[in-house]
């Protein structure tokens, strides 16, 4: 099994590659490869049992030339 920057680096490589064979500039490249924004957190919550576990969170935004990021959660009362 490939170590998470192994696969990282696989990913990164074949999206070089396919830049390359569809013909794009090589800034292309540059602006996809890595996202506009991330937001990075971490979620302190306490359990029934009383202990408090950590949970860690991400919202990774790439594109926005199509308008505001959408996506995420959505919360609605009628919802379970």
């Amino acid at each position: 099994m490939q170590s998470e920057s192994g696969f990282l680096a696989y990913v990164l490589a074949q999206l070089k590659r396919s830049v390359e064979l569809g013909g794009f500039p090589e800034d292309f490249y540059a602006m996809i490869s890595r996202p506009k924004r991330i937001l990075h957190v971490y979620i302190p919550v306490k359990m029934d049992s009383g202990r408090i576990e950590v949970f860690e969170g991400y919202r990774v935004q790439h594109n926005d030339a199509l308008g505001p990021f959408k996506g995420g959660i959505r919360f609605h009362p009628e919802v379970t």
